[in-house]
């Protein structure tokens, strides 16, 4: 699979990336802490602080805006991939008018350190590196939003630190790759012949011009779905957020080739045990109405958390983030609101 910014910006279906791909300048390794005067809770609008945190294999870049709420609870974004980064949460930084926001590049991407050591491709490594910024934040506890390879992370953590864990959204759920592939092929297997053979060229090492691809990958989740373009704040952010932007080293070591093709470490993962785990009362599973992950998949996922909650983005696909940021910021405002209502009634 590739970054669905780098060779189509409308590209729907890759399950995982929530990453754009700019060959820019790199954040230096040390940390950096800095204030900025424009409008911190704009979409795509800066940082209010900026750090390096030191984890198991190098430092990873942590962004923080919301600084002045420390009595509400801090919510962290974890982006998928694996090899993506932060920037597609970047339009969700309204929610910092109520509380700590933070975002961070995972290990090998983004704004991180790219040490490319096969070494550090380990689930309970990521696992663990968010516990590294937990801990150098000082943060006793935290909501977790996971998008994609993002949402296994989210419940693996969720899992080993419930006593860290305020609630947990699983977006664009990825928590089993059986049951993604056996997702995608249904997807690809509904598709009109034709739009078949050009799915799989656009999944190739010599893809056709853009425009052929989109439109393949709409006709592939519906004919209903409308994809939206990025607006101007948001290709600004990509432009300048610096950072080597997404990984496709680690991306195919940890997953693979292409969407519809697992042939990395993440190849048999399974996660589906976990659910039973966690508390369903604090669990949100949230997928696009055109998502890739399938509807049927994640209500089955929830069967297994009882008493979590679903809920569905309107007109959005695997992407729902950048496609309908506005609702998509409501659900979320919403939902960690009534989670901390749910935690002062219980103190």
């Amino acid at each position: 699979m590739r970054d669905a910014f780098v060779k189509t910006p409308l590209l729907l279906a890759l399950p995982f990336l929530m990453a754009i791909q700019w060959s820019l300048m790199a954040l230096p390794a040390n940390a950096k802490v800095g204030q900025h005067s424009a409008d911190i809770t704009t979409p795509f609008g800066p940082p209010e602080r900026e750090l390096m945190v030191e984890v198991e294999g190098g430092k990873v870049y942590v962004r923080i805006n919301g600084l002045s709420h420390t009595d509400a609870i801090p919510v962290i974004f974890v982006h998928g991939g694996p090899g993506g980064t932060h920037n597609g949460f970047a339009s969700m930084l309204g929610l910092a008018n109520e509380r700590m926001v933070i975002m961070y590049d995972q290990l090998d991407s983004g704004k991180s350190e790219q040490p490319n050591d096969a070494a550090n491709w380990r689930v309970e490594r990521f696992v663990e590196s968010l516990d590294k910024i937990r801990h150098a934040l000082n943060i006793k506890r935290w909501h977790i939003v996971g998008h994609s390879w993002g949402s296994a992370l989210a419940l693996e953590y969720t899992a080993k630190y419930p006593q860290h864990t305020v609630s947990t959204v699983l977006g664009g759920t990825f928590i089993s790759t059986p049951h993604w592939i056996m997702d995608a092929n249904l997807l690809v297997q509904a598709a009109p012949e034709e739009t078949r053979k050009t799915l799989k060229q656009c999944e190739s090492d010599a893809p056709p011009a853009d425009p052929i691809c989109q439109e393949a990958y709409t006709v592939l989740y519906s004919r209903y779905y409308q994809p939206v373009a990025p607006t101007k704040a948001a290709l600004a952010y990509y432009k300048n957020v610096g950072g080597k932007g997404f990984n496709p080293l680690i991306y195919n070591q940890m997953w693979g080739p292409s969407e519809f093709s697992s042939t990395g470490v993440l190849k048999h993962y399974d996660a589906t045990h976990l659910l039973s785990d966690i508390d369903g009362s604090r669990t949100l599973f949230m997928i696009g109405q055109y998502d890739s992950a399938r509807i049927d998949t994640v209500q089955n996922y929830i069967k297994l958390t009882p008493g979590a909650e679903l809920a569905v983005v309107p007109g959005g696909a695997h992407g729902f983030y950048r496609d309908r940021p506005l609702i998509t910021q409501a659900i979320l405002q919403d939902w960690l609101t009534r989670q901390d209502a749910a935690i002062e009634v219980n103190r």
